[in-house]
């Protein structure tokens, strides 16, 4: 397991793409359009056969016939004409393609006859210099693998998650390609998890840097109307990875318990490991959904207290402000006879007792904490 690791370590990311098109099945297909089939080689003793590196998948299944060894095809994004000759050639069913071509699958392991389909979701953090209530943060892809006992087809939707640099790292570990095409569904495996680990530590930042801000003081005169809308957008991301990590892993559960034909029992013992870290990160996706909800109500709840605060604020002013208008409402009233009226001294007492009874209210909200 530390090998592969280390094999796809060394391997660049950036890597060129063979510049080579494939010409495909349809013959009334234009030859200069781009094609779905991105790399198609044979592989023989774990190690890849140079002369077949511009076969179509068909050319390449006679040397596998005629030689022995495994054909590893990898495609990109497929239509229905260009997968139609792929899946003749070499007898996948109906409703695999289907699921192949038009993606929006759910994680999954599937037996059809002699071939195993596998769907794995695969996760790429977003980058981003600010979380707002608009980022997105983890972006999605797939990855469809059709595993037979002497062929693998891998089946790539999105721009990101490329298997070439896997496929290059695998080259270098003919031992363990030698084991066949469940070495590759391995690979794949190994690699999607390792993606997750990877998401699920930079989500964890995010979610420290907003459950920071929502429990720190805030800054005067400062509002948190956008972090109710941060944390939900967060939330919304988390469910999109929580839907790719927690249906694969039954599949690679029975992968690492469950004898089959298809798959090396030398190789059944490291599915065990890829399930045993995708039980991790399921843990921890699940922990970041129930944490994200906490730190929603508690801003929910910031945000009550805030509101409150406010109306005791508002009611204590017009508590104060009530005095004066009393007492002008009433020396307002065009009355020929009342108290004081003529008196020298009547307005400034008026206005001394306005302030004192104001002031003396002030004094007693403040103290209660009201202002």
């Amino acid at each position: 397991m530390s090998m592969i690791r280390d094999l796809r370590a060394a391997v660049r990311p950036s890597l060129r793409k063979s510049s080579t098109p494939y010409s495909g099945y349809d013959a009334t297909r234009d030859p200069s359009a781009s094609s779905a089939v991105v790399d198609c080689a044979v592989y023989r003793d774990g190690r890849r056969l140079e002369s077949t590196t511009c076969l179509t998948p068909h050319e390449a299944m006679l040397r596998v016939r005629e030689g022995g060894g495994f054909a590893w095809i990898g495609l990109h994004e497929p239509t229905e004409a260009e997968f139609a000759g792929i899946a003749a050639e070499f007898g996948l069913h109906p409703l695999a393609v289907e699921d192949a071509v038009h993606a929006h699958q759910r994680p999954k392991l599937e037996r059809y006859d002699d071939t195993l389909f596998t769907v794995f979701k695969t996760i790429h953090y977003v980058e981003h210099a600010e979380l707002t209530a608009t980022s997105e943060v983890v972006e999605t892809g797939e990855v469809m693998c059709f595993t037979g006992r002497d062929f693998v087809i891998t089946v790539r939707h999105g721009g990101k998650g490329s298997l070439r640099a896997l496929r290059y790292g695998l080259q270098k570990d003919a031992e363990l390609l030698a084991k066949g095409p469940s070495a590759v569904l391995h690979a794949i495996a190994d690699h999607v998890v390792d993606g997750y680990i990877a998401v699920a530590e930079a989500v964890q930042d995010d979610i420290d840097e907003v459950e920071i801000e929502v429990f720190s003081a805030p800054a005067k005169g400062s509002t948190r109307g956008g972090d109710a809308g941060r944390i939900y957008q967060l939330k919304r991301e988390v469910l999109e990875f929580k839907r790719a990590v927690s249906p694969l892993l039954r599949p690679m559960q029975l992968l690492s318990e469950r004898p089959m034909r298809l798959v090396d029992p030398d190789i059944q013992k490291y599915f065990r490991d890829v399930a045993d870290h995708l039980a991790r990160v399921q843990e921890e996706v699940i922990g970041f959904d129930e944490l994200l909800n906490s730190i929603l109500q508690a801003n929910l709840a910031q945000a009550t207290v805030a509101q409150n605060e406010d109306m005791r604020k508002i009611t204590s002013w017009a508590a104060i402000i009530a005095v004066p208008t009393a007492v002008c409402g009433i020396y307002g009233m065009n009355f020929e006879h009342m108290p004081e009226l003529r008196w020298k001294y009547g307005y400034p007492l008026v206005l001394t007792g306005i302030a004192v009874v104001c002031f003396a209210i002030h004094r007693t909200l403040k103290r209660n904490g009201w202002l």
